[in-house]
């Protein structure tokens, strides 16, 4: 036994900065709650206003607020959401 591992190809996790996964994933759970689970997948004109949406967190983070007012949760981190949302639409295909 050599211990070989056919890795190549893979996608390499390990890569991952792990802990703004974290942030990321309380937003989701903060949204989860307020809305109900996967509720961000039946809004109408959903890439529109997500992205309008990450613009407005991404904008209060530049004028020096780093977290929600609302949540409490990083602007970042609810950007990354609405970002990923879209991109979640754009592989499913889903307006």
């Amino acid at each position: 036994m050599s211990g070989d591992k056919c890795d190549d190809g893979k996608l390499n996790y390990a890569l991952m900065p792990w802990k703004p996964v974290d942030e990321v994933v309380r937003v989701l759970m903060f949204g989860a709650k307020k809305y109900g689970v996967d509720n961000w997948k039946q809004v109408t004109d959903a890439r529109r206003r997500y992205l309008s949406a990450a613009y407005r967190h991404i904008n209060a983070y530049a004028e020096g607020e780093i977290n929600d007012n609302e949540s409490g949760f990083k602007h970042l981190a609810h950007a990354m959401c609405c970002l990923i949302f879209i991109l979640w639409f754009d592989l499913n295909e889903k307006s």
